[in-house]
């Protein structure tokens, strides 16, 4: 008789430890299995009395002996004791948004960019895995020798927080995976979200509790995975859908998108099943169309399609721009609507000063939540839609995200309704609201010296997670600051003590502590972080790295003329006179000197120390498969030194780096004897720091 029969029951008597460890193994297989089919195949294959008596007998087995606790046993489920915070992880490979499309049109034009990538001919078709954009919480799931050792959210794409403990309660997600040879190293790629129904039981179960429910159930599904308490997220069912990869280490790549989803299904990792192999941008449409019509019908929410070029070695091709992949595209589903009243228009003042018309609207549900409030953009927009107080208005939420006014509806215009009058001055500081010809937006004319809600936008930002990263410091916290003259420019934030924080409402002295230890851990940044956290008006992420990494140093980028800053990457005449104008400011000036007395700081890389940017001038084009470097890696490579890449091979191109399986591009490049250069030859240009001389005919003039 064999050990499952003889105890299937759970009542014989285990003599020994060997059959401890046989009848433990046999429960933790037979568990993991249960949930497999339950939360995966959606096929329950036991009664759940049957599973909790299965469960109960592995417990107490566990308990008695506690050598048999792995962490893949599925008693690790049920959470453990209440976490201080979430620790910080640096992903290996960064998590990158998508860029997004909304209309017809806008998925031509992706097909149309991502065949002039390739080098397709042009009545080619190219082919596209084509999934479903999910509403809920990226996650990486990193596996090692095929056991789940830590879960990370997105965070800003390149650090996330540990939730590994909460995953763990996810019943979806395997603990180990479902193979007898699994890779050394796999990170997994998808989506934490939470189910319809089981949404609706949980806001059943908040109003019993007489506790606050939840909007959405995206935002039930983050509040679930940040818990501190796990325990409390084991009581939430959470699912899970796979979806991506990052790192893998000790197993092939597969060759495509839609096979790399394959092969997680028989790993037993969650995946889709609504997804499809599609041809051309006709074959992603009718993906779209037929996905909007089952939208109402499915158990999770949705805001849009994903698209990928299926194919890897093409998406390599392709690459990336800024901070999304040139092969991938959100489809987003048209924003969903409702009609309100305007109740009031008020002004709000941003960092910059700038003065953005808010509609206050009478509470209406729309899009998954609550809207109180929607933009009005600036005062021309609202003389343009004729919006009124009083008004009944057509509310939307675009992109599914940011609530705006669309339009008011005539026949129901009341006969006392208000225009709307901007303020000529801020209703903050007092100072002029003034307008300049060019621009379409109005800006309060007192600067963060007399205006508090510059100042509170200013400090926000500045402490925002892509910015100097202050964990902890918080919209009220700084705004209880600023009122209290505690603070007035971010310089004053490291000056802040202990007793002076614990102070302040809803803070203690661990709080506190919590603050101040995060104002020193972001004494160490980057120069791009430091520049951007500066909130100079139209720099962002992107421009502030580019300015990092053409100047190398702050010193440069503070004393750089209008024309060397042109000579930057993506830097047009009204940025470059955006930072001319704040760089002369002296107070802006002190700022930065004051910020790094306080021992903020980065790595320098000035051209004097490093090797300066001896590519300048060089166009590369990568193709194929490299031994040790990832396509991304080899760009930044070039980059850094001051080098070009591009997408197609030209006479302009000064050199094509190849790698395995290189296909048409490396042809191109020997039909026009263009130097070619594999990832030994690659790795010796760019220790040589000779680029400059080592240019071939078809460098640019």
């Amino acid at each position: 008789m064999s050990l499952q029969s003889s105890h299937a029951g759970g009542t014989g008597k285990l003599t020994d430890a060997a059959e401890w460890r046989l009848r433990a193994a046999w429960l933790a297989a037979e568990l993991n299995r249960h949930n497999h089919s339950y939360y995966v195949l959606d096929n329950p294959s036991i009664p759940d009395a049957e599973y909790d008596k299965l469960f109960r007998e592995l417990q107490a087995l566990e308990q008695e002996h506690p050598e048999l606790n792995t962490p893949d046993s599925p008693t690790q489920r049920v959470g453990a004791a209440p976490l201080p915070q979430f620790e910080q992880v640096t992903h290996s490979i960064p998590m990158l948004s998508l860029g997004n499309g909304f209309e017809d049109n806008d998925i031509v034009e992706f097909d149309r960019r991502v065949r002039d990538g390739l080098d397709t001919q042009v009545d080619s078709e190219i082919e596209y895995a084509a999934e479903l954009k999910f509403d809920g919480l990226a996650i990486n799931l990193r596996y090692e020798d095929g056991v789940l050792v830590q879960a990370a959210t997105r965070g800003d794409g390149t650090t996330g927080e540990n939730v590994t403990s909460n995953i763990r309660t996810v019943r979806a997600i395997p603990l180990r995976l479902h193979t007898d040879n699994p890779p050394k190293v796999l990170d997994v790629r998808g989506e934490v979200l939470m189910f319809k129904e089981d949404f609706a039981k949980l806001n059943a179960r908040q109003r019993e509790a007489e506790m606050k429910e939840f909007a959405n159930p995206r935002n039930a599904a983050a509040g679930s995975l940040r818990q501190l308490d796990s325990r409390i997220t084991a009581q939430r069912t959470l699912r899970f859908f796979a979806y991506g990869i990052g790192t893998l280490e000790g197993a092939a790549m597969p060759a495509s998108h839609s096979a790399l989803l394959d092969w997680y299904s028989e790993l037993g990792l969650p995946v889709c099943k609504e997804r499809s192999v599609v041809k051309g941008a006709a074959g992603l449409l009718d993906f779209f169309r037929g996905i909007g019509s089952k939208r109402p019908q499915l158990p999770y929410e949705i805001d849009g399609v994903v698209y990928k070029v299926n194919r890897l070695l093409q998406q390599q091709t392709l690459g990336f721009v800024s901070r999304a992949p040139r092969f991938a595209l959100a489809h987003k589903f048209p924003a969903e609507e409702a009609t309100t009243q305007v109740l009031g228009i008020e002004v709000q003042i941003g960092r910059t000063g700038a003065v953005t018309p808010v509609a206050r609207l009478a509470p209406v549900f729309v899009g998954g939540v609550t809207v109180t409030n929607a933009t009005l953009h600036n005062e021309d927009e609202v003389r343009r839609k004729d919006i009124q107080i009083g008004d009944t208005v057509i509310v939307r939420r675009a992109g599914d995200v940011i609530p705006e006014v669309v339009s008011f509806v005539a026949d129901l215009r009341p006969a006392d309704a208000q225009a709307f009058v901007m303020p000529t001055a801020c209703p903050v500081c007092g100072s002029a609201i003034v307008k300049l010809e060019d621009e379409a937006i109005a800006r309060c004319s007192g600067g963060w010296v007399k205006c508090a809600a510059q100042r509170k936008g200013g400090l926000q930002h500045f402490a925002s997670r892509r910015a100097m990263d202050i964990e902890g410091l918080g919209d009220q916290l700084i705004e209880q600051m600023v009122d209290r003259n505690i603070i007035t420019t971010a310089a004053d934030l490291y000056k802040l003590g202990l007793s002076k924080l614990a102070e302040l409402d809803r803070m203690a002295d661990k709080s506190a502590q919590n603050v101040m230890s995060a104002l020193e851990k972001s004494k160490s940044t980057t120069l791009g972080r430091f520049i951007y956290a500066l909130g100079i008006r139209h720099v962002g992420e992107a421009t502030a790295k580019e300015l990092a990494t053409h100047f190398g140093g702050i010193d440069g980028v503070m004393q750089a003329s209008e024309e060397q800053l042109l000579e930057v990457a993506d830097i047009g005449p009204v940025v470059a006179r955006s930072l001319l104008a704040f760089f002369s400011d002296p107070l802006n000036r002190e700022l930065v000197e004051q910020l790094r007395a306080a021992g903020i700081h980065w790595p320098e890389n000035l051209p004097a120390e490093s090797a300066s940017k001896f590519l300048s001038g060089k166009t590369f084009v990568l193709t194929g498969s490299l031994p040790t470097l990832t396509r991304d890696a080899a760009a930044a490579m070039i980059e850094a030194a001051g080098g070009k890449v591009t997408g197609s091979v030209s006479k302009k191109t000064s050199y094509v780096v190849a790698g395995a399986e290189a296909g048409s591009k490396l042809t191109k490049a020997e039909e026009l004897n263009i130097a070619i250069l594999d990832e030994a030859a690659f790795r010796t240009l760019l220790e040589s720091k000779q680029g400059n001389e080592q240019g071939n005919e078809h460098d640019p003039d």
